[in-house]
C-alpha cells in the first residue's frame, strides 16, 4: 500500500505541457497546425484582420441575416482560400516565416471568384446555368484553388478524391457497367460548380458557412475564457482520485470538449498532452494511454448537445429538428463512453493502478466557485436549441455574446479586447481546414449528383450484400471507414451520407438511423489502423506504437462499432416512438449490456477471464442491448452464468472481490 502511496505523490498536476513539443505532434499528424508565422508585422496584422473581418462578417449575418445563397457562400469559400494562401506553405519544406509574392497572387485570385460573382450576378442568373467565357475563367480558378488549398491544408487525400471524380465526370462515358454515365464536358461541369449551389457552393459549404463556423467561433470563446482549463479541473476533481482516474479525466475532459470543436487530432494534443502523462505515471501502459486519450476524443463528436456541429448538418440534410436528432444520438453516445469507462476501470484493478491523492487535486466546490459560471452559456445553448424557438444560427450568435458577458464576472475568466480579437482570429483560423475540406467535399458530391454516381454505389453496395442487411452494413461500414480516413469529421459526414446513406434507406431503413449509422463509421476512422490519425498523435505524445495504439484504441470503442448495428435493427436506442416505461427499460438494459462488453472485451472480473468465457458473455451483453424482451431474459441468464463462474474462478484465485473494483 505504501509503495502505491508513494506512486501518487510523484505526480505533479502542476507540470506544464511541453508546448513546443505539442506543436510538432499537432504538425506531425495535422496538416491544418503547419501554419507559417511572420517575421514580418505588417504581414501579421492584415493575415489577424482578414481572418477578425470574416468572423465579423459572420456574426452580422447571423443577426441581420445573409446576401443571397451563391454571394453568401462565395465570399465565404474565398476569404478562406485567402486565409488558406496567406497561412499554409505550399510544400513542407518552404520557409514558413514570409508570404511569397505568388501566394499573395493565389489569395487575390481567390478573392475575384466572389468579387466576379458580386458584381455579375444578374448575368449568371440570367444564363441559367450556361457560362461564358468569363464565367469558365472564374470557375477554372476557382476549381484550381480549391483543389491546391484542400491539398495544402488536409493532405493528399482529398483533392485526390476530389480530382477523381472530376475526372469521372468528364470519361465516365467510357466505363462499364454500372457506373457508366453520358459524360460531361469541362465547360458544363465548371459552370455546374461554380454558378450553382450543387457543386462547391453546395450544402457542405452552405453549412460550413453558417452553422459550423458559428460553433467553431463559440468554441474558440470558451477557450479564451478558459473553458479548456475549467473542463481539466472539473474532471479532476470529480475523477482524480479514483481507481485508474486520470484516464477518467481524459475520457471526461476530452468528451467534453470534443463535443464543442469537433476536432479529434487537435483535442488529442491539447487534452492529452496534460492527461497522457497523468495516465503513465500512475501505471497505465504507453499503448494504453494514448488510445483512452484517442477513443475519448474522437466519441467527443458523437456527443450531445455539438457534436462537433454534425448534428446541425445533419438537421439540414434531413430537414428535422435539431432537438430530434441530439435526443436519438444521446443514448448511443452515453453507450460510447460507459463502455470506455469500464474497460479503463478494469484495467487499473487489474493491475493494481490508484487514482490521484486528494491532497494534490482541486476540490469540486473550488473549481465550481472559480469557474462555474462558463457552464452558464453552455446551459443557455441548450436553453435556445430546445425550447426557444429560435433558429440555431440566431442561437449560436447570442451564446457568443452571453459568453463575453458571463466571462465578466470573474477576473480568472475575464476577456480583454485583446483576447476578443484572439478569439475571433482563432475562430476563422480554426474554420479553415473544415471550410476548405467542404469546398472540395462540393467538388465530389457535385459529380455525384451530375452523374448520378451516388445512387449507382447504393445500388453496388446493395447488390454486394444480396438480400442480406447484415452483409449491406458490413459494406456500408467499411465504405465509411475507407472515405473517412484522413478527413475531419464534418466532410467526413457529408460524402458518407451521399454516398453511402442512400443504400440503408433503399433497404427501409429510416433516414436518420442511415445517417447516424454513416456518421459513427466516418468518425471512427480516425482511430481504425491503417490511417488512424487521431491515434496515431496520441501515440506521438505517450511514446508507443502507433498500430498497437489503434488496435486498442479500436478495442476502448467496442461499443461504438457494435451500437451502430443494434440501433438499425431496432431504433429503440435512439429513444425514438418509445414510452417513458420501454425508455427506462431500454437505458437500464443496454447500459448493463455495454458495461458486460466492456468486460469480455478487458476480459478481467475479479480475476482473468478465460477466452471462451470472455466470448460468451460478449454474445450475451450484444443480446442484452438489443431491444426485446425474450432476447433480454435471454442474456440475463448468460450474464449471470458467465458471471457465477468467473466468482468461483476468482475464489479459487484467493481473489477478493471488494479490492478487485
Amino acid at each position: 500500500m505504501s509503495s502505491q502511496k508513494d506512486s501518487r505523490e510523484k505526480v505533479n498536476l502542476e507540470e506544464e505541457p511541453d508546448t513546443e513539443a505539442q506543436q510538432k505532434v499537432l504538425e506531425k499528424y495535422d496538416n491544418e497546425s503547419r501554419f507559417r508565422i511572420f517575421r514580418s508585422r505588417r504581414t501579421a496584422w492584415l493575415v489577424s484582420l482578414t481572418a477578425v473581418a470574416l468572423s465579423l462578417y459572420h456574426l452580422y449575418t447571423s443577426y441581420f441575416g445573409t446576401p443571397v445563397t451563391l454571394q453568401h457562400r462565395s465570399l465565404h469559400v474565398a476569404v478562406i482560400l485567402m486565409l488558406v494562401f496567406f497561412l499554409y506553405p505550399p510544400l513542407k519544406t518552404a520557409k514558413r516565416n514570409v508570404l511569397p509574392w505568388y501566394d499573395a497572387l493565389l489569395a487575390l485570385m481567390a478573392l475575384s471568384t466572389t468579387v466576379y460573382i458580386f458584381v455579375e450576378y444578374e448575368g449568371i442568373i440570367q444564363r441559367g446555368g450556361i457560362p461564358n467565357n468569363w464565367d469558365l475563367l472564374f470557375g477554372g480558378i476557382l476549381v484550381l484553388l480549391v483543389l491546391e488549398a484542400a491539398r495544402r491544408v488536409t493532405g493528399w487525400g482529398l483533392p485526390v478524391l476530389a480530382s477523381l471524380f472530376l475526372v469521372y465526370g468528364l470519361f465516365g462515358r467510357e466505363l462499364g457497367g454500372i457506373f457508366r454515365h453520358r459524360g460531361y464536358e469541362w465547360s458544363e461541369i465548371v459552370g455546374y460548380m461554380y454558378q450553382t449551389t450543387e457543386g462547391v457552393y453546395s450544402t457542405a459549404i452552405g453549412v460550413s458557412a453558417t452553422y459550423i463556423f458559428l460553433f467553431i467561433l463559440f468554441g474558440a470563446f470558451l477557450q479564451k475564457s478558459g473553458m479548456g482549463q475549467f473542463f481539466n479541473d472539473l474532471a479532476l476533481a470529480i475523477a482524480g482520485q479514483t481507481r485508474g482516474g486520470p484516464a477518467k479525466v481524459s475520457v471526461i475532459a476530452s468528451g467534453f470538449l470534443g463535443s464543442i470543436n469537433g476536432a479529434a487530432v487537435a483535442n488529442v494534443v491539447t487534452t492529452g498532452s496534460f492527461t497522457i502523462p497523468l495516465m503513465k505515471k500512475i501505471g497505465y501502459k504507453r499503448d494504453f494511454a494514448g488510445a483512452v486519450e484517442a477513443s475519448a476524443s474522437v466519441g467527443g463528436q458523437i456527443l450531445p448537445p455539438i457534436m462537433g456541429a454534425a448534428a446541425f448538418i445533419m438537421a439540414e440534410i434531413l430537414g428535422m429538428p435539431y432537438s430530434e436528432i441530439a435526443l436519438a444520438a444521446l443514448l448511443p453516445a452515453l453507450l460510447f463512453y460507459i463502455g470506455v469507462i469500464t474497460q479503463i476501470h478494469l484495467r487499473a484493478s487489474k493491475e493494481g493502478l490508484q487514482g490521484i491523492s486528494k491532497e494534490n487535486l482541486p476540490a469540486v466546490k473550488q473549481v465550481l466557485m472559480e469557474r462555474g459560471h462558463l457552464l452558464i452559456p453552455l446551459i443557455f445553448l441548450m436553453y435556445m436549441l430546445f425550447f426557444s424557438g429560435r433558429t440555431i444560427i440566431f442561437s449560436a450568435f447570442l451564446t457568443i455574446l452571453v459568453t463575453v458577458i458571463i466571462a465578466m464576472l470573474r477576473h480568472t475568466t475575464r476577456m480583454t479586447v485583446r483576447d476578443i480579437f484572439d478569439a475571433l482570429e482563432n475562430g476563422a483560423r480554426t474554420a479553415v481546414g473544415v471550410a476548405v475540406a467542404c469546398a472540395a467535399v462540393g467538388l465530389i458530391v457535385g459529380i455525384a449528383s451530375l452523374t448520378g454516381f451516388g445512387l449507382s454505389l447504393a445500388n453496388g453496395i446493395i447488390t454486394l450484400g444480396g438480400e442480406s442487411l447484415l452483409l449491406t452494413l458490413m459494406f456500408t461500414m467499411v465504405a465509411c471507414i475507407v472515405l473517412g480516413m484522413g478527413l475531419p469529421s464534418i466532410p467526413t459526414y457529408i460524402i458518407t451520407s451521399t454516398m453511402a446513406a442512400p443504400a440503408l434507406i433503399e433497404l427501409g431503413i429510416e433516414a436518420l438511423v442511415a445517417h447516424l449509422f454513416v456518421f459513427y463509421f466516418g468518425i471512427f476512422a480516425n482511430i481504425t489502423p491503417p490511417v488512424a490519425l487521431a491515434s496515431f498523435a496520441a501515440a506521438g505524445i505517450a511514446g508507443g506504437n502507433q498500430m498497437r495504439t489503434g488496435f486498442v484504441s479500436m478495442k476502448l470503442a467496442i461499443a461504438g462499432f457494435i451500437v451502430p448495428y443494434l440501433f438499425v435493427y431496432n431504433n429503440s436506442l435512439l429513444l425514438t416512438n418509445t414510452t417513458l416505461g420501454e425508455g427506462i427499460l431500454v437505458v437500464t438494459t443496454s447500459v448493463i449490456g455495454v458495461v458486460m462488453l466492456g468486460v469480455a472485451a478487458e476480459g478481467f472480473l475479479m480475476t482473468k477471464m478465460p477466452a471462451v468465457l470472455r466470448l460468451v458473455l460478449a454474445g450475451g451483453a450484444i443480446l442484452l442491448m438489443t431491444p426485446n424482451l425474450l432476447y433480454d431474459a435471454a442474456a440475463i441468464a448468460v450474464i449471470v452464468i458467465c458471471l457465477g463462474i468467473q466468482w468461483v474462478l476468482a475464489k479459487r484465485v484467493g481473489m477478493n472481490y471488494l479490492k478487485a473494483i
